[in-house]
């Protein structure tokens, strides 16, 4: 199998792997190219019969992943995918576990549904024709009034035949069992109002390979990395910039810039964050924690907590980042949702009221919805107290009304 490929960005950086999601071409990923190609390889691949691809037909996810992994002989890459892209890069991942180093799945699903769609959808292709469909995708792939139409637009670059046996080896796909044999640093991306693969795929992959983060980004249908390309790109380099990737051919452990375009210096940069004096922040004990610090509590939590440090505090901030964050909360024995349960149930056990606010937050960007948290601080009104729970729900309350103003 043939797959057409572009590659861009620096002859000596890192590679990474971009596929893009069923009906569209490798240019759905050029929101975030100037950024990523700033430090990495850029390898973004047309499916069969979409854009410079030649059409094919019979083939499984599978069969997609090998052919992938065939465009390149480096042993090691980092991979990404959107929608059936990122069904493409788990599958990798699961088949050559030593080669994929890093995951970002944007959008996708580890199970897209029951199979009698996806083989009706093949049949209407065959009869009608791919642009039959624009008007349906249109809704599904963004949010009412966003203006996706040069998107839309590639359908016209689409092989009716490949479209349709993409449909069928989707039918087909099922990753959910294999999810804990990935071992790569995944971060999944989900569009809080995506209809296609609503957040509980996004959950499902977030809670079935073990140590993955998930970012919910709000405003966004399916094709979240191009409606919120601003929140999801961040989002993206600074997962890369944590997970070391050698370069082909040496023995060099590169990382992604974490800083791309928008300015901002990410928590892996060598001196750490700026105005601390050099914290350890940036070291290699520290990244994967200040990582998942951000991943929870959010970057403009975390940004505060780095501009107030002093000589006096930086020990004890690096102290919580290392054991905290990273020690405690990357271990695999639970899930971020679990881990967001017990956080509330004990903050509210010991009154920590502040706390308890800022891991409100935490416990939605972890994938609690508003009702899930309402049942924790009920269930804890039985063992830690009626007045400690009432005091917990006013928090809880102020909190999401503020996260309403702020949206």
């Amino acid at each position: 199998m043939k797959l057409h490929h572009r590659l861009d960005g620096p002859a000596d950086g890192p590679l990474l792997i971009l596929g893009p999601s069923l009906g569209t071409t490798l240019d759905v990923w050029q929101p975030q190219v100037p950024a990523l190609a700033a430090a990495w390889r850029v390898l973004r691949y047309d499916l069969p019969g979409h854009g410079d691809s030649p059409p094919a037909e019979g083939f499984t996810i599978d069969d997609l992943a090998q052919a992938v992994l065939d465009l390149v002989d480096e042993p090691y890459v980092a991979m990404g995918g959107i929608s059936v892209g990122g069904a493409i890069a788990a599958t990798a991942a699961v088949m050559a576990p030593e080669r994929v180093r890093s995951l970002v799945l944007c959008c996708s699903s580890a199970r897209f549904g029951e199979p009698g769609p996806w083989l009706g959808r093949a049949a209407l292709v065959r009869g009608k024709g791919v642009t039959s469909l624009a008007p349906v995708l249109a809704t599904r792939w963004f949010s009412a009034g966003y203006d996706g139409g040069w998107v839309l637009d590639m359908l016209g670059q689409v092989d009716t035949a490949s479209y349709a046996a993409c449909c069928e080896a989707l039918a087909a796909f099922d990753l959910t069992p294999r999810l804990p044999e990935i071992a790569a640093p995944t971060l999944v991306v989900a569009g809080a109002d995506d209809p296609a693969t609503p957040i509980e795929h996004a959950l499902t992959l977030a809670t079935g390979i073990p140590g993955a983060l998930l970012a919910a980004v709000p405003g966004a249908a399916h094709l979240a990395s191009v409606e919120r390309a601003d929140a999801v790109t961040p989002a993206i380099l600074r997962h890369l910039s944590h997970t070391p990737v050698p370069t082909a051919g040496t023995g060099d452990s590169r990382q992604g810039s974490a800083q791309g375009t928008s300015g901002t210096e990410g928590p892996g940069s060598a001196d750490g964050a700026a105005g601390t004096g050099g914290s350890r922040w940036g070291s290699a004990d520290g990244a994967a924690g200040m990582r998942t610090r951000r991943e929870v509590l959010g970057d403009a939590h975390v940004d505060r907590a780095i501009a107030a440090t002093t000589d006096f505090t930086r020990d004890f901030q690096s102290f919580i980042t290392r054991y905290a964050w990273d020690e405690i909360w990357n271990r695999p024995g639970l899930d971020r949702r679990t881990r967001s349960c017990v956080t509330l149930t004990a903050l509210v056990a010991h009154g920590h009221l502040d706390e308890l606010a800022m891991h409100v937050r935490a416990a939605l960007r972890n994938g609690l919805t508003r009702e899930e948290i309402g049942e924790v601080l009920l269930q804890s009104a039985v063992y830690c107290g009626v007045p400690a729970a009432n005091a917990a729900f006013g928090v809880a309350q102020r909190t999401l009304a503020a996260l309403d103003a702020e949206e």
